[in-house]
């Protein structure tokens, strides 16, 4: 369990990093991104899936 709330103590301050650092930036890209279709959405997020597990797999070998 310790292990795991490190990983997600990372995850949060890597995807916190963008919002701290180039709010002005981010705000045009977050516009784009609602506009994309679902199904676009959809295949990001499983393949962002499958690519965490895979380096999970890797990574606990």
């Amino acid at each position: 369990m310790d292990y795991f709330l490190c990983v997600m103590g990372m995850v949060f301050i890597v995807e916190g990093l963008p919002y701290l650092v180039f709010p002005e930036k981010l705000k045009p890209y977050l516009i784009k991104i609602a506009a994309l279709p679902d199904s676009t959405l959809r295949m990001i997020g499983i393949s962002t899936i499958i690519f965490g597990l895979i380096l999970l797999y890797f990574g606990r070998r």
